[in-house]
This record gives structure tokens, C-alpha cells and sequence, in this order.
């Protein structure tokens, strides 16, 4: 359900920020539309953020938004949600769902992300985007209520 909710958003062109199939959207974007294919509602409305790949410093807010939403895994399958420290030292800043093979290592793994610039895309997870690998995520399962949002979560983004 997952995968062929965000294969559908293949081709929706890289708009910061936006969350819209067919119309625009970034790599959290992309996240948070098959989100509300599956559930419904977002859990929490996001803060602004910058599209900047290279920003060092500062607090993976990513990952602890994706920590307070998603269940954290240590094998990633088609369906999760793979988070992505694009050089050492930076803010994980990216962001895509897992669409084949058997964990990150497969040589058949694939990815369905926002490419900056372009669209939502299909790519081979090939050795590049296999070493900014930094986290996994899965979804909830669709036939329980999605978990609840609470002011504090949500305030910390």
C-alpha cells in the first residue's frame, strides 16, 4: 500500500516545502502525502525548513519528528522511510521511501524521492545514497489508528 501510494507521486514535480500529487512536493513532502493517503490527517503541521543539503550544525529535527510519528527500524523494506545525511557532519536533510529489494544492501534496492530541481523519482539505491543512510522508519500498520500527535511533539519541530 505504501509503495504504490508513493509510486503514484512519480513524476509530481520538486517544489520546497509542498505536499501535493501531481503538483508539487519536496522529499518530506512526498513523506507526509502518503501519510494522509493512508491515514487521514497529519499528525502535526511543519515548521519552515531550508532545502539546504549541506547545513552543518544544528539538531536532527528530522529524525526526531520521523522518531515521534514512525516505528524505528534496523532493516529497512520496501515501504519505509530512509533518512539521509547527505555528508559527514551535516543535518540529515533527506528523505525517501524504500519501493524494492531486501534492506539497504540489496543490490536490487530502490527509492522513490524528490529529486531536488526535478520530480518525484524511482532511483536505484546504488553505493552513493546507500552511505548516507542514517535511519529507517516504518509507517504504521493501516489498520491501526495512526498514533496521536501531542502539543509538545509537535512543538519541538
Amino acid at each position: 500500500m505504501i509503495v504504490t501510494e508513493a509510486r503514484s507521486w512519480i513524476g509530481t514535480p520538486y517544489q520546497h516545502q509542498a505536499s501535493l500529487k501531481g503538483v508539487g512536493c519536496d522529499c518530506i513532502g512526498l513523506v507526509r502525502g502518503v501519510w494522509r493517503a493512508v491515514y487521514g490527517a497529519e499528525p502535526c503541521a511543519l515548521p519552515a525548513y531550508s532545502p539546504d543539503w549541506a547545513e552543518v550544525g544544528g539538531d536532527d529535527r528530522l529524525i526526531a519528528g520521523l522518531s515521534a510519528h514512525f516505528g524505528t527500524v534496523d532493516e529497512a523494506r520496501p515501504g519505509d522511510v530512509l533518512v539521509f545525511r547527505m555528508k559527514p557532519g551535516a543535518v540529515a536533510k533527506h528523505v525517501a521511501i524504500m519501493s524494492a529489494g531486501e534492506g539497504v544492501g540489496d543490490p536490487a534496492a530502490k527509492i522513490i524521492h524528490a529529486y531536488w530541481g526535478r520530480a518525484v523519482v524511482e532511483s536505484w539505491l546504488g553505493p552513493f545514497w546507500r552511505k548516507c543512510v542514517v535511519g529507517a522508519f516504518r509507517y504504521p500498520p493501516s489498520h491501526l489508528p495512526p498514533p496521536s500527535a501531542t502539543p509538545a511533539l509537535c512543538a519541538s519541530r
